[in-house]
């Protein structure tokens, strides 16, 4: 999936919302894209590689099924990606607070939000080329300086979760030539982030790209906004 002229990507978590639209614009770039969504959720992902036959493979995988993933890396035994790039995300209730959610919530969000991802990330790092990147769909949200207001705390914990353990998993790897992100996309309206969120997906999307190519080979982790600014932990 990857020549010297054509970055390979394998996007996790493709069929809908920011995932979606992450997948139509790589591809509008040239990218060669493997993009993945849930069973019975792929049907936009597949007419949208009738447009892009040749440059885009949908598969499917839920990402909180181990047994799912193993299956997926199986499928692609083989293949070189330029990156990796985990969308995933779930939230409860708003208004909920540690005093309201209940245990089997807490858990649906931090398995979906945090513990998944990483396993996807150990699942296929080496699927990664050498010098590629790899991505994950973070938030603003998750950090720590940043909550003032105490909202959205279990989404907020689960995406501060994420955040921590891509440090760790940095520190493990810290030897290795990648470039390792966490992309905070700002608040977009999506069916996730509501119809009174401050950007479009036309406004947080590219400029999300963008700053994922220009930062494309400087190795380490890096936390940053969909305009290329640091966010504090």
């Amino acid at each position: 999936m990857t020549t010297s002229s054509t970055p390979g990507v394998l996007l996790i978590g493709a069929s809908r919302g920011l995932g979606y639209a992450l997948a139509e614009t790589m591809l509008q770039r040239g990218y060669q894209v493997v993009a993945t969504g849930r069973q019975h959720s792929t049907a936009r992902l597949e007419a949208l590689a009738r447009r892009y036959p040749t440059t885009l493979r949908v598969e499917r995988v839920d990402i909180t099924v181990p047994e799912q993933v193993s299956a997926l890396h199986q499928r692609l035994l083989g293949c070189e990606f330029d990156m990796l790039f985990v969308n995933a995300g779930v939230k409860n209730n708003d208004g909920e607070t540690i005093a309201d959610v209940s245990t089997d919530e807490f858990i649906r969000v931090m398995v979906t939000n945090a513990l998944s991802p990483l396993r996807v990330i150990e699942a296929f790092k080496d699927n990664v080329t050498p010098s590629g990147t790899i991505a994950v769909m973070s938030s603003g949200q998750g950090s720590l300086t940043n909550n003032t207001n105490g909202n959205y705390e279990v989404y907020r914990g689960s995406k501060a979760a994420l955040n921590m353990l891509m440090r760790s998993f940095a520190a493990r790897h810290q030897d290795e030539g990648r470039t390792l992100l966490l992309m905070a996309p700002g608040w977009v309206r999506t069916d996730m982030g509501g119809p009174e969120a401050r950007l479009s997906i036309d406004e947080s999307i590219p400029n999300l790209l963008n700053t994922m190519e220009a930062w494309q080979g400087r190795t380490g982790l890096h936390y940053l906004d969909y305009l290329g600014r640091v966010v504090p932990w």
